[in-house]
């Protein structure tokens, strides 16, 4: 094939998320023009466990931009014109390995793990606990890495060692990657950026640096520990250059946790826009703008973006159990041979037929916060039919996107206008109508819904002058959208919701 016009412009994204690995390669109007996809293993040693094999997390991103950028090659273009890689990644996920030869001393501990629930309540009855918030924007939970670190201490003797002696490094997955795709221990790039940081409960959400105040809070001594600079989400030079693959020496020039990478994609920029992302778990951001609002309403607060110093915050509402679901139906009850049957499932019938299912697999996540329920099927009588089960199983992440908005609505002042969408869910339009139902709001849907990635490619592309601001990139992606407007009537929705909040309130105290 012909060589394709040289001044085109390419920036690559590394989507590193909870089951595979992906490598997207974006021209500069935000279209995919390569791509590749693998994935790893889930490793559950134990009921509410959940592990990943950091080395294999490495080799697969790897994989996947070698097989990308074969493609790209293919199609006629040129390494060259690939200016700059971005990586989003799933964000509280926790790794540890020894400073002096980078080797993982355990396994990742993933963002759904719940191992820590008894060390979490023993947190929580610390005297000063409930100030934690007000400093890191996140309530003590088993989700931010904070908790899953002091169990790697407590349980692991090899982490405890590497501790006490000065030689424990840990990150999360950004962290992590981007220390081994610069070739690890040798270069020793070890960074992180404001949206993954404020994941783990070691930073400060108002001064972006990590805190005394926090450290002590958890037990642990700031000298001994070996924690990744934090630096912009965007940044030219910070993020060092790929020691291998076939790009190797293009520089890694962005950097976005998941779910701020969405918004990003969806060019949430501004306060008062928002997006909700149907992925493995559900993750519903609102810019607020450029302070944090602390929520009292059981949302989280996280960094949304720090663009050379253009910091915006936003509320978030975290949903453990999404399209995991669906892949819940497909695996353990066989509902369905592939997870795109879920919605012609779910036509078979008219509504959920009294059916309510709370997909509380790992305990409930915002803005409820109940550690102790777990999943449960309400309404079961002998009319019930797998395509009931279907529609209750997409409709429990409606309802609880609906508690979500109700929650930020409250504590933000204003009432979301519109929702804009992504991830593999939102692909049926059944579960968009139904979301626009009960919401009583208009549901935007991108044409092309790879967001988060594209996150990441417009983090790197700014550094690099791929897109020379913010204004360039308003129009990407805007063409093909699909609008779910509400057809519902408001009681309804109200009606249903609340027959979901007594399911919840029943779901509660099925562990100890």
């Amino acid at each position: 094939m012909a060589a394709r016009s040289s001044t085109e412009s390419f920036v690559g994204s590394i989507d590193q998320g909870t089951t595979s690995s992906r490598f997207l390669i974006f021209n500069e109007a935000g279209e995919v023009v390569a791509s590749s996809q693998q994935e790893f293993t889930q490793i559950y040693p134990q009921p509410g466990w959940h592990e990943h094999d950091p080395e294999e997390i490495v080799a697969s991103v790897k994989s996947c931009i070698d097989s990308a950028v074969t493609a790209f090659k293919t199609n006629g273009y040129s390494i060259s014109s690939i200016k700059a890689v971005g990586i989003t990644n799933q964000r509280e996920t926790t790794v540890v390995w020894n400073t002096h030869t980078g080797e993982p001393l355990y396994n990742a501990i993933v963002w759904t793990d719940t191992r820590t629930q008894s060390l979490v309540r023993k947190l929580k009855e610390h005297e000063t606990s409930d100030t934690l918030q007000s400093l890191t924007g996140l309530p003590l939970s088993t989700y931010p890495s904070a908790g899953k670190l002091l169990w790697l201490l407590d349980n692991v003797p090899r982490v405890r060692d590497a501790y006490e002696n000065g030689y424990l490094s840990f990150g999360t997955i950004d962290a992590w990657l981007i220390y081994k795709l610069n070739g690890g221990v040798d270069r020793n790039v070890f960074v992180t950026d404001p949206s993954n940081a404020s994941r783990t409960m070691f930073m400060n959400i108002h001064t972006l640096k990590y805190d005394p105040t926090l450290f002590a809070f958890f037990n642990l001594d700031g000298e001994k520990l070996h924690l990744p600079r934090i630096v912009h989400s965007s940044d030219r030079e910070a993020y060092g250059t790929l020691d291998s693959t076939e790009l190797v020496n293009t520089p890694i020039t962005g950097c976005l946790g998941d779910q701020s990478a969405a918004l990003v994609g969806q060019k949430g920029f501004s306060a008062g826009q928002a997006k909700n992302t149907y992925g493995t778990g559900c993750f519903l951001l609102y810019n607020v703008g450029e302070s944090p609002v602390i929520s009292t309403h059981g949302l989280l607060t996280t960094v949304a973006f720090d663009f050379q110093g253009k910091v915006n915050y936003a509320l978030e509402g975290s949903i453990a159990v999404a399209g995991s679901s669906i892949k819940f139906l497909r695996d353990n009850f066989e509902f369905i041979n592939d997870s795109p049957d879920i919605s012609a499932l779910a036509e078979t019938v008219e509504d959920n037929g009294g059916c309510v299912f709370v997909t509380a697999f790992s305990g409930l996540f915002a803005p409820y916060w109940i550690d102790d329920a777990r999943g449960t099927i309400f309404g079961i009588t002998t009319y019930t039919k797998r395509g009931h089960i279907a529609r209750a199983t997409l409709e429990a992440t409606c309802f609880q996107t609906k508690a979500i908005l109700q929650a930020m609505e409250k504590d933000s002042g204003h009432k979301l206008k519109e929702l804009a969408v992504d991830g593999g869910m939102c692909n049926s339009d059944l579960a968009m109508q139904t979301q626009a139902d009960l919401i009583s709001i208009p549901v935007k849907r991108p044409a092309m819904r790879e967001t988060t990635a594209l996150g990441a490619a417009i983090a790197a592309g700014l550094a690099v002058g791929v897109w020379s601001s913010i204004d360039d990139i308003q129009t990407t992606n805007t063409e093909g959208q699909t609008v779910f407007n509400p057809v519902m009537t408001k009681d309804k929705a109200e009606s249903m919701f609340a027959l979901w909040e007594r399911a919840v309130t029943m779901s509660r105290g099925w562990t100890n």
